[in-house]
């Protein structure tokens, strides 16, 4: 990054750490979004605001204007993982850049829910304590598409998933209400939370990845 200061803010933390993210992309990291974020950082130098992770229902989420407001004065709003790319796909048409697979799924409308992406948090670290319903979607298609579960179970899973309300959310979590309901057998269980414990889909980190390797590419940096 240019010595002339820092030139990329990103809200960040619970679909990737900053830590981790620090190994992609020099910058300064704030902790996921709230409401007045945006503007706080409009007028303090930076290029670019990427916008990975932000609160969500019970707590001011991140406004609209404050987005608009920030690219009117030339600033480059970069969105994706998880409320950046609920907010994207809602502001693209506006110039807010969208990154990433949880971004087109919004864009298209293929998701609509904000639910798919929520997650409960460590309030210290803000790391996820609760599994995400995009990545519950995509580690039960992969369990499908290497013939542990055909595409009936893969639906029913995915429906205790829908049903059960976001904090709540975790493998360990369905796969019990799925016994219980008659749904699995005990020796399908275990093969199902092995294949979720060590081949999960983490569809939301690589999407932050993603944001972070398009912001690298307009700041310029090698």
């Amino acid at each position: 990054m240019s010595d002339t200061g820092p030139r990329a803010v990103i809200f960040t933390g619970t679909s990737i750490n900053h830590s981790d993210a620090r190994q992609f992309l020099d910058a300064t990291y704030l902790p996921p979004v709230r409401r007045g974020d945006v503007a706080k950082v409009t007028g303090q130098g930076f290029d670019v605001i990427g916008i990975i992770d932000g609160v969500f229902f019970e707590r001011a989420a991140v406004a609209h204007r404050e987005i608009l407001a920030a690219m009117k004065k030339g600033i480059k709003v970069i969105g994706g993982g998880s409320m950046g790319a609920l907010r994207a796909s809602e502001l693209d048409r506006h110039g807010m850049i969208g990154v990433g697979q949880v971004y087109e799924w919004y864009r298209d409308g293929v998701l609509e829910a904000d639910d798919e992406v929520a997650v409960t948090t460590n309030p210290e670290t803000h790391e996820p304590v609760s599994t995400p319903l995009v990545n519950i979607r995509q580690t039960l298609n992969a369990a499908q598409t290497v013939g542990l579960i055909d595409h009936t179970l893969t639906q029913r899973l995915l429906g205790i998933a829908q049903h059960t309300h976001y904090p709540q959310r975790s493998y360990l979590g369905i796969i019990k209400d799925a016994m219980n309901m008659d749904i699995l057998s005990s020796h399908d269980a275990d093969a199902i939370t092995a294949f979720c414990k060590n081949h999960e889909v983490d569809i939301k980190r690589t999407d932050a990845i993603a944001v972070l390797e398009s912001i690298k590419q307009f700041l310029g940096d090698d």
